[in-house]
Order: structure tokens, then sequence, then C-alpha cells
């Protein structure tokens, strides 16, 4: 029996955890107690250097522009890295093409590109017009860094005092870094990259090559780019022998080369070149009796032929020789690109009318155009307003929201998927994850059958269509079909809140044009070198049409699309006897303007709006777009042979009249005529476009007597023959 006062045995292990707990609160107690030790006698140091009253002021202020000027440098390099990134392409070799341009029949057009071993060296240059430019665009070229903040003061200074922009701030550097890396787009990130190249440009070049290539690269009017080639264009000479009055037209086209340009408005470019001369004697880089005599005596100009350059369509067909001549042996290049001067001509005469009779009325101060005939070649380009002013192409490079033209992308998609022009859908309101399409003017809607929903533009259609589709594969067909800028599958997107450039939409609608190929779009047909060779032929390395859409999807969006013009809201570009289809576009606050729209020779894309993406009084797409395009198909359509619409017109074949009218969807640039009368039914062209299709694709027969041929190709004439009969 255990004894009950018998203690028990301790486990050992206790006293190890005991040791530690009192280890811990001995280190704990030791490490406040010197902790606040520390703490006080820091304390005390620090009170010696404690200022007050106006030092303390500048202390704290001091204190707080150390962190605010840490946050700035690093904000400073979040901004510089895009700009920075600009540098990493091979800039220096950009222009060194020397190309010259002809049109569609082989008369040339214009030049591009300058070889820099044939421009003239700065050191050559005469001392009176490197002044006069100096005088007039930058006269602390030779002191500032990049940017000239005395002469952003001075600038800001005279402008406010003139009560209107009189002066630049812009340096030469600045201007050079816009030319070499940027656009002339108007923005706030655009100034930013400005600023950063300019800084680039000064740390890693010398002044006189910043110079130099600023002369070389500079537009001059009349198509000429550079010094040098304005230089021979203006007055027939060598750069070299330019005389005072003459180098002072030169310095005075920089400001506005297509307003002072001397061939198209002398009186102009002497004063303005009058005004270089007062430059001149401000800055002290001449005296008035230096100069006396060439006020006295102004430069006159070799007569030229008045007429416009097709400048923005140069410039995009610049950028395609550059992207084709990777790996040519030569640089100096001819390129016959596929413009119609008259074509051309009828686009701006188009754009410019409207603007300057309409543009001041609904606040719009650009437009851009872009022109594609059936079968891909881009006839026309307009860019802008006036290139002279801006050569920023707003028609190529300037992605604006498309609005409600992006809606036939959404039909089109939802029709492979089933849907005919006279299904019924929901046209009440649709939420999306908290968000609600509303319609133009609030107007409320029921059920309404496809093609109504879209000729009205009635936006909660499409936003309901692609929720129940899916986004992502409009997406996908849009870019199949040729918009090439990225967008992205938000809700908002059948709307048109991406953003695409104008001639990306003529792309994407020309494949309505063509019968659900692709557009096939170029500039280029053939490139060869200075002897003559063929470097680059269209016809045998371009790319070929391939199928985008069905027959049946080309077939319902035409036949909706052509409703637009009719009692839709296209009304304005409804064409006096040509099958018209299109879709108009406004954009929210009408910051942009669209109508994109077709025939079956001819797709053309129109945008009205502002480069500072300001609203326009009210401008909608069925407004100055619609009346823009209207104007111009109305002169190309003028004695050319009629194409048919797809599937919404009849074809009848050129060498026989008396056959039945067959539908047509050639992809393929073959001229055809056409007669207006009563298409055949639907069922029927269906019918023998499949027999024309089956014939193509039959398997080659093999050989067999004569007779038994004979008799083959009579049975199955026989056959064909009976065949249509029943169909008819």
């Amino acid at each position: 029996m255990r004894d009950p006062f018998e203690t028990k045995k301790k486990w050992k292990g206790w006293n190890s955890l005991m040791s530690f707990d009192s280890w811990v609160d001995d280190a704990m107690y030791r490490f406040k107690s010197s902790g606040g030790a520390t703490w006080e006698s820091l304390t005390v140091f620090f009170r010696r250097f404690r200022v007050q009253g106006f030092k303390k002021s500048v202390i704290e202020f001091l204190c707080e522009g150390l962190t605010l000027g840490t946050a700035g440098a690093v904000l400073m390099l979040a901004l510089a890295k895009p700009a920075f990134e600009e540098t990493e392409k091979n800039w220096r070799a950009q222009q060194d093409f020397a190309v010259t341009f002809l049109d569609r029949f082989g008369n040339e057009i214009g030049r591009r590109g300058v070889l820099h071993n044939d421009a003239e060296p700065i050191d050559t240059l005469p001392d009176h017009f490197i002044k006069a430019v100096l005088a007039t665009e930058d006269r602390r070229f030779f002191e500032h860094f990049g940017i000239d903040f005395l002469g952003l003061v001075r600038a800001m200074v005279e402008n406010a005092r003139a009560n209107s922009v009189v002066q630049g701030g812009s340096t030469i550097t600045q201007q050079l870094a816009k030319n070499l890396f940027l656009t002339n787009e108007r923005t706030l990130e655009r100034k930013i990259k400005e600023a950063f190249l300019s800084l680039w440009l000064e740390y890693n070049l010398p002044k006189k090559e910043i110079l130099k290539l600023y002369l070389d690269r500079a537009y001059m009017g009349g198509g000429a780019i550079g010094a040098a080639a304005a230089s021979e264009f203006y007055f027939d000479k060598n750069i070299r022998d330019v005389t005072l009055a003459e180098a002072a037209i030169l310095a005075g086209l920089y400001k506005a080369p297509s307003k002072y340009a001397p061939h198209l408005n002398l009186p102009a470019a002497r004063a303005r070149a009058n005004d270089v001369l007062t430059n001149m004697v401000q800055a002290n880089f001449m005296t008035e009796g230096q100069v006396i005599t060439a006020r006295r005596k102004p430069a006159s100009v070799v007569e030229r032929e008045k007429t416009d350059s097709p400048d923005y369509f140069l410039d995009h067909a610049f950028e395609r020789v550059k992207e084709l001549a990777v790996g040519f042996r030569t640089n100096t290049l001819i390129a016959k690109t596929t413009l119609d001067p008259s074509l051309q001509k009828a686009a701006d005469d188009a754009v410019l009318s409207h603007l300057r009779q309409f543009g001041k009325e609904k606040r719009a101060s650009q437009a851009a155009m872009a022109v594609i005939e059936n079968g891909g070649a881009v006839r026309a380009i307009v860019g802008g307003k006036d290139y002279g002013e801006s050569q920023y192409n707003r028609a190529t490079r300037a992605r604006r929201q498309p609005g409600s033209t992006f809606k036939p992308y959404v039909y089109t998609y939802a029709v492979q998927k089933g849907y005919k022009p006279n299904s019924v859908v929901n046209g009440g309101p649709v939420v999306i994850r908290g968000w609600s399409p509303q319609n133009y003017n609030g107007a409320r809607f029921g059920r309404v059958n496809l093609t109504r929903a879209l000729v009205k533009s009635i936006n909660t259609v499409p936003v309901r269509i692609a929720s129940e589709l899916g986004r992502g594969p409009i997406v996908e067909l849009a870019n199949r079909m040729g918009v090439d800028s990225p967008l992205t599958a938000e809700p908002a997107m059948p709307l048109g809140t991406n953003e695409m450039t104008v001639i990306e939409q003529a792309t994407g609608y020309g494949v309505f044009m063509s019968g659900g190929y692709s557009t096939n779009r170029h500039s280029i047909v053939q490139i060869s070198d200075a002897a003559g060779e063929t470097l680059y032929d269209f016809k045998k390395s371009g790319r070929k049409a391939e199928r985008v859409i069905s027959d049946e999807a080309t077939e319902a969006m035409n036949v909706m699309l052509s409703q637009v013009p009719e009692w839709g809201t296209g009304r304005r570009s409804k064409l006096a006897g040509i099958k018209t289809a299109g879709k108009t576009g406004t954009t929210q606050a009408y910051r942009d303007a669209w109508f994109v729209g077709y025939t079956g020779n001819y797709v053309a894309a129109v945008w009205f709006g502002n480069d500072n993406y300001s609203p326009t009084n009210r401008l909608t797409g069925g407004n100055l777009p619609a009346m823009t395009w209207k104007k111009f198909m109305t002169y190309a359509h003028k004695d050319i042979e009629l194409r048919p619409l797809p599937f919404v017109e009849a074809e009848v074949p050129k060498d026989n009249q008396n056959a039945a009218p067959v539908a047509s969807n050639r992809p393929v640039d073959i001229p055809v005529s056409v007669v207006r009368q009563q298409p055949l039914p639907l069922d029927t062209a269906r019918l023998l476009r499949r027999l024309e299709q089956e014939f193509k694709e039959a398997p080659t027969l093999k050989s067999r007597p004569v007779a038994s041929r004979q008799n083959g190709v009579r049975k199955a004439a026989v056959s064909v023959s009976s065949q249509s009969k029943q169909t008819r």
C-alpha cells in the first residue's frame, strides 16, 4: 500500500522552462531600459539642433521639398520611360530611303526620304540662311539644353500682349524630336514625350547635327522635305547659292509651309520673309543696313503648276515602302502606287468644302477620309484639313471611338450564329453589372426586328446580343475583317467604345462590298530600282483575298445596311440611282462623328471631330460625314461601269446582255456592267452560285472516246438546262 504522504517525483523539464522564462523576462527588461536610455540620449542630442522662427520655416520647407522632389523624380522616370522607348528604334535609318512615287497611271506625284550622303553638309550652307532660321525658330539654340525656359517665358509674354499666339515656345530640338519620333497630335502625353526626347537628343548629339537633322527633315511645302529640296523646288538652285532674300523666304516656311509657300501665295511669302529679316535684326545677327537690300528687292520664285500634292497619301505609302523594302540591295526606289489623282482631289474637295462651310458652326476643326476600291486598292487618303499646318495623318494614325459604326461587326457575328434580318429581338432596357446603355435621345423600344434595330441604331440590342453570344468572338471577327487596333471585350464594346483608325473602318466594311472576302487593302502596286528592275510586284507577292464571312452573313448585312440610307440615320448619304449601304456613328458628348459606307465599287470612311477630343456642336454621323461621303461618291461613280452590291443587286455578264442576271460576289478587280432591274430571287442566285462553284471545284475528267465525251457534255448540258428551267 502506497504511503499517502509520499511526494511525487518531479518532472525535470520544468527547471529548463523556468530558466528560459526567466531569461526572456530579463532580456525584455534590459531592452526596455537600454532603449529608453538611448531614446533619451538621442532626444537630448537633437535638442541642440532645434530651431525656432524663420529658421524653422526654412528647414521644414527644405524637408518638404526633399520629399516632393523624391516623389517627383520617381514620377519623372515613369513619364520618361515611354519617351525613351522611342529611341530604341532605328530612327537614324528611317529616312534613308529615297523614293519617287507614281500614281496608278504612272505619273510622278511626289518624293519622300533623303539620302544623308547626298544632303548638303551643315558647314557648306550659307551663313545668312542659318542665321535666318535661328533668328526665327530658336535664337538661343546654341545656349539652351533642349528646352528654352527663357524663350518660353518670352513667348508667353508676347502672346499675352498680343492677345493671340504670335510666338511659339518650342525649340529646334523639340521640333526635331517631334519630327523624328512623334506626331502632331495635340495631347499632353505628346508634349511630355517631346520634352524628354529633346533632352535625350541634346545629350546624345552635337548641336550642329541636331540643326542639320532639323533642316533636312522639316516639311517645306510643295511636297519638298528639307531645305535643300525646297531651294531646288522654289528657286531652281542649290541651297548653297541662295541669296539673303531667298533665305528669308525659306526660313519663313517652317512656321506654316502651306500658308507661306511662295508658289501658292507669293505676297504672303514675301511678307513673312520681311518678318524674318526683322527677326535677324532684333537678334543682332545682322544690321538693318545689311538687310535693307533684301527688303527692297524680295525674292522671286520659279513658276510651278499649282497642284496639290497628295502628301498624306505619300506619307502612308512611304511607310509601306519601308516595310516592303527591307533587304533590298538599294535604297533609291521608284514606287507605283494605287492613288487616283482625280479621286484624291474629289476627296480633298469634299472634306475641305464641308469643313469650311460648316466646321465653325459645328465646332469641328478636323476631318479625315479613306477610300478603297473593290479589289483593295487605296485610291485616296485625306489625313486632315491642312498638311502644311499639321502632318499628322488622322486617316491612318489617329485612333478614335467609332460609336455606332462598330455595330455592324456585332450584327455580322449574330447573323453568322443564326440571326436573320427579320429576327425579332428585345429592344428594351438591359443591365450588365450595374451598367445600362441608353438609346439616342432616351428613346425606348420594345420588340423589334434585327433590321430596324440596326437601321435606327438602337443601342440596347447589340449590347444584349453581344452579352448573349460572347464579346470575345466579336473582337476576333473585327480583327479578321481588317481592324488592326487593339480591342477590349468590355460590356460597352458593341457601342464602339474601343478606338480604331479611319482606314481600318474602310477596310472592315470593304468585306461587305467584296462579297464576304477580305478587302485586301494595298497602296503599293510595284517597286523598282533606278535601272527599272522590278523588286516587288503586288500581283505576285501581295496577299490574296480570303473568305472572312459566309455568303448568308454577307447577304444579311448588305440587305440591312442598304436600308440605312433609305429610311435610317444615313439618309443624307443616299446616291441617286446607285445602291448605297453604310452606317452612321456618333460618340459620347458628340466628340466624333462618322459615316462608313460603300457601293459595289468603292468603300469610304469619313470622320469629323477635333484633335483635342473637345465636343462638337451636336454633330452626328448622319450630318457632315454623310454629306461629305455623298459628295465624293457622286463624283467617283461618274462615267464608270457600276458594280452590283452583292446579294442586293443583279449583275449581267458584259459579253451576253441577254443572259439571266446573277448575284455577284467577286472579290477580284474585274469590271462588270449592271442593269438596274429587279434582282433574281435569292434562292435562284444561291443555286446558280453553288453550281458555278461546283463546276470550278470538280475534278478533271479522265480521257474517254470523243463520242462518249461529247455525249457526256451533251447530257450535262441538258441536265443543267432542265434544272435552270425548273428554277426559273
